[in-house]
């Protein structure tokens, strides 16, 4: 039994097989599944050694949360969120000392008006503050460096935070993932160290994932796929997906999840649980932060991305939403092959949203690339209430035609008819430029606490609208456009009027019910895209993707729009 366990281990490595040449549109060669040695194990010794092996290495995953193994890893956890905390403190210290400053302030005026006593001890807390300033000023010094070093040394300590985040493990790298999109709280090298976790993950080896395709699709990994690639295409934070070709000839993208997830994830969410009760002790760590309700989103959020059925299901349901679009694409899903923890979908050969030079190589405008795809969220968000909430550079591609095309559906999102409203609420308000309308929005939205005060808000936002524009948009006209591209409200082909919109919502939000909600949502679409891409310089040259215009395909008797 030794043995066959033993052979079982090496079941993909040995080169035998023969490799069936790429057909040379993005992909390495195949080998044939039946040569594959896992694929001779038929008899009932050799199933059960090959079930007990993927046993063992799902067991080993979950001894690293027990005992003493346990312990260091809360330990290695901490000392990774800590060092990265102090990064970012020290890289916005600026803006740190301007708030305690300021609350300085505050904390003397309230003790002037109390007694001498209290005055002095303020005069004593500001001497603390200031030899805190001044070990501040040499920690930054030191791990930030100057301003002619700045740049390299958080080149480095991105670098750090990337391996520190693979080395924990899928939980902490999907967290990686989603800093990695947020450059408004990242420094620039992070935000690119961090890009590379969505697809440039190191593997887990293969005779695991054909372990786990075989017992998860109850056959032989022959019985379901003709050919197979050794090398993973990519591999991310829950699983790592295969090019593979079907009996029938569908080239497909197998992914399969990594070994005992769940008690992965588990395990790391407990020990963040316990770093989040630590931060709730001390008030100025979780000011503005809830932490123990972030966790339960994310805890909810990762489990219906490791439903690989469900990912299927919400793939479908994107492709039943976007069926009149010809320049969006989502991928057929093969559900003879697919389970909780093995997906097999079509194979999407494409251009990666970001990789400009490779679209403009093919003629295909990133202007519009990125135009069709604000649209399309618009219309999720607006008018579906269901989005694919995971867009990063991955997860979307420009294929050859011109088409844009989504997958990896595991993280969606869902919006009720009432959110909605109060979304078109808000986008009126920053249409009409109301400070006032957007302080409530951001707190009914739950952008901010309930019971912040808009009044404080309001001051921010009015800033905002005093910011000079970094370009000057042409005036948005504000007769009906022609063509196709009308829209039928009631009111005008082309446009919903303000005073219309008013007589509707002003005594409420609008609701799903209104005759009209389905024309305000439209209208919303059609109005922001053509404002914010506006000052776009076409080029002159034809370009494939297209979603305004003529080059591109649209269904007779339908707006391009939707």
């Amino acid at each position: 039994m030794d043995d066959i366990k033993k052979k079982q281990g090496l079941a993909v490595l040995e080169r035998s097989v023969e490799a069936v040449p790429s057909n040379g549109n993005g992909g390495g060669p195949m080998v044939a599944t039946a040569d594959l040695p896992i694929a001779k194990y038929v008899t009932n010794d050799q199933k059960i050694a090959e079930e007990r092996f993927l046993e063992e290495k799902e067991a080993e995953v979950g001894r690293r949360y027990t005992g003493i193994r346990g312990w260091f890893r809360i330990l290695h956890v901490s000392a990774v969120i800590g060092k990265l905390a102090l990064y970012l403190y020290l890289d916005q210290y600026e803006t740190h000392r301007k708030g305690q400053l300021r609350h300085s302030r505050e904390r003397m005026r309230a003790a002037q008006r109390l007694t001498r006593a209290a005055v002095y001890g303020e005069k004593l807390y500001g001497v603390r503050m200031q030899f805190f300033h001044w070990f501040m000023l040499l920690l930054r010094r030191f791990f930030i460096g100057s301003e002619s070093s700045k740049q390299a040394n958080q080149e480095k300590q991105a670098v750090w935070l990337k391996e520190k985040l693979i080395e924990l493990g899928p939980t902490f790298i999907k967290i990686g993932q989603s800093m990695g999109t947020r450059p408004d709280l990242m420094p620039l090298p992070f935000v690119i160290a961090l890009g590379e976790l969505q697809d440039n993950v190191p593997p887990f080896d293969n005779e695991i994932a054909f372990a786990r395709i075989e017992k998860e699709l109850g056959g032989k990994i022959n019985d379901f796929y003709k050919e197979f690639e050794l090398q993973p295409v990519a591999a991310a934070s829950l699983g790592q997906v295969y090019r593979a070709r079907l009996h029938t000839g569908e080239e497909v993208a197998v992914k399969v999840q990594r070994p005992n997830l769940e008690a992965t994830i588990k395990g790391d969410l407990e020990i963040l649980r316990k770093v989040a009760d630590f931060a709730e002790r001390y008030p100025q760590l979780s000011e503005n932060a809830d932490w123990p309700g972030m966790l339960r989103e994310f805890n909810e959020t990762i489990h219906e991305e490791m439903d690989y059925a469900a990912e299927g299901r919400n793939a479908e349901r994107f492709r039943e939403s976007f069926k009149n679009w010809d320049n969006v694409h989502v991928p057929k899903i093969y559900w003879n092959a697919t389970t909780s923890k093995v997906l097999t979908m079509e194979y999407i050969h494409g251009t990666k949203v970001t990789d400009l030079e490779k679209l403009q190589a093919q003629s295909i405008a990133p202007e519009k690339v990125n135009r069709l795809l604000i649209r399309t969220y618009l219309k999720q968000l607006l008018e579906d209430g269901f989005f694919h909430a995971d867009p990063h550079p991955g997860n979307l591609l420009v294929i050859p035609d011109g088409r844009l095309a989504f997958f990896d559906f595991g993280m969606v999102g869902r919006i009720t008819p009432e959110l909605q409203s109060k979304m078109i609420d808000a986008f009126f308000h920053v249409v009409g430029k109301d400070p006032a309308g957007i302080a409530q929005d951001l707190i009914d939205l739950d952008f901010l606490k309930p019971g912040t005060n808009p009044n404080v808000v309001r001051p921010v936002v009015e800033k905002m609208f005093q910011l000079p524009p970094r370009k000057t948009l042409p005036p948005v006209s504000s007769s009906p456009r022609p063509g196709p591209r009308h829209l039928n409200c009631t009111s005008s082909p082309g446009r919903l009027p303000m005073k219309r919109y008013s007589s509707f919502t002003r005594t409420g939000h609008i609701t799903s019910s209104t005759p009209s909600w389905r024309a305000a949502c439209r209208w919303c679409v059609e109005h922001f895209s053509n404002s914010v891409f506006r000052f776009e310089k076409y080029s002159n040259t034809p370009t494939r993707c297209a979603p305004t215009g003529t080059t591109s395909r649209s269904t007779p008797g339908r707006s391009e729009n939707f």
